[in-house]
């Protein structure tokens, strides 16, 4: 027996996904007995589009993961990028103790690895059954939960931007190679080999974009938790074999000034009766359009976030939208059965999870509340500023909840207090200028 590990198309439920796990669940443990299977790696979301990882023994999986869970020290949902611990109010019963969550792998979620290896992304609890409320996957999930309560079932595709570099940091292309054909040569043995390396993750398309070194990566339409599992696997994959090549893949938001690279959000919402109406559509786009600025610190939650929504061309300065236009922060495109809003304010850096519940969250609200689309406005540009306006977002906390909030805030004071105290080469070269 193999196992089917395709990922379906389009929109899918919560109660589809549970009965799809259910059912590979038993092709896992058929595979595991006969010897097919030797290990599985448990991986969990953190708030750094990162995955935390431990591999356990395929029999162990199957006799104890998957009825017991497995543990994970609490503060891996409270560290910082170099995993130390963030200290903050919001944090104290992650970074108190140092107990254990339980994860409970996802099935729905199971991916190849290589050699008799298999991942599996899981959600986390508290020993008490409780979900984790700033997990990632927790966060998204309750949006999708909300919008089914409505009749909707949302389907999502995302696109992610990747800069290939040497290991000095120069580009591995002199200069953009958008919709290039014969200029990709030098990424031609990288981009074959990652093709082989995400089959099965249903890649819709890979092509040079427009800076140097950069390429996109387009993931088919899916399920919300499938989308952005699959966005991190796919990150995960593509940093690894880029890795075997000697090549640097870097999801920056800003590789340099002028320069960026996105992970832009396609959605579109399913009712019983069909994809979602004009009018749908609308106080969707509304309610996010209303929203983005408060919630600036989910699409851009690093320094280098900023370079990217300052310097780079594209990047959604302005919040406006636009049918088929490029330059509009919200992109009305498609046609009939097909038509999507997508969302482009978030850069490559973001945590996908994160930044779909952010959208999932205001187009239901602009939905609920029949918004119409508001004038132009624009996004914080600056972490200060991006921070003041989550803070003061009474909306924010109403759409994503108190300790979600908190949680980002805690983490941009973090980033914010960490690039303060560190010295660059920047600092040096202008201080260098000062003689």
């Amino acid at each position: 027996m193999v196992i089917v590990h395709t990922r379906p198309r389009g929109p899918r439920t919560l109660a589809a996904r549970a009965e799809a796990a259910v059912n590979l669940a038993a092709e896992l443990r058929s595979q595991i007995h006969s010897g097919g299977v030797r290990a599985v790696t448990l991986l969990v979301p953190d708030p750094h589009a990162r995955f935390a990882a431990v591999s356990v023994g395929a029999r162990f999986f199957a006799d104890t993961v998957l009825s017991d869970g497995y543990g994970l020290c609490t503060y891996a949902f409270a560290w910082n990028p170099e995993r130390e611990a963030v200290d903050a109010p919001v944090f104290g019963p992650y970074t108190g103790p140092y107990g254990d969550l339980r994860l409970r792998p996802d099935l729905a979620t199971l991916a190849p690895d290589a050699d008799g290896t298999w991942f599996v992304v899981c959600d986390a609890e508290w020993p008490d059954g409780r979900a984790v409320d700033i997990a990632p996957r927790t966060v998204l999930r309750r949006q999708v939960e909300a919008a089914e309560r409505l009749g909707l079932v949302p389907s999502i595709g995302l696109e992610h931007e990747v800069t290939f570099t040497r290991e000095d940091g120069t580009p591995v292309t002199r200069s953009g190679l958008d919709y290039a054909v014969g200029g990709l040569d030098p990424l031609r043995p990288l981009l074959d080999a990652i093709r082989a390396a995400v089959d099965g993750l249903d890649v819709e398309s890979v092509r040079g974009e427009c800076h140097p070194g950069q390429a996109e990566l387009v993931l088919g339409h899916r399920d919300a938790l499938a989308a952005c599992d699959d966005a991190m696997l796919q990150q995960l994959v593509v940093r690894r074999t880029a890795a075997s090549h000697g090549v640097v893949a870097g999801y920056l938001a800003a590789e340099r000034p002028g320069e960026g690279s996105s992970c832009h959000v396609h959605v579109s919402l399913s009712t019983q009766d069909g994809p979602w109406t004009a009018t749908q559509l609308e106080h969707f786009v509304a309610g996010v359009m209303r929203a983005a600025p408060g919630l600036t610190p989910f699409w851009a939650p690093t320094w280098n976030s900023y370079v990217r929504l300052r310097t780079a061309p594209f990047s959604p300065r302005v919040v406006r939208w636009g049918v088929d236009d490029r330059t509009a922060a919200v992109r009305v495109a498609g046609t009939g059965s097909s038509t999507r809003a997508e969302v482009r304010f978030a850069g490559a850096d973001a945590q996908p999870h994160l930044v779909v519940a952010a959208v999932l969250a205001a187009g239901r609200w602009g939905i609920e509340s029949g918004l119409t689309p508001p004038e132009p406005t624009v996004l914080p540009t600056t972490p200060w500023e991006a921070r003041q306006a989550l803070a003061e977002s009474d909306l924010a906390r109403e759409l994503l909840g108190e300790e979600v909030v908190n949680a980002q805030l805690a983490h941009l004071d973090e980033e914010i207090s960490a690039g303060c105290d560190a010295v660059t080469d920047w600092q040096r070269r202008r201080g260098g200028l000062r003689q």
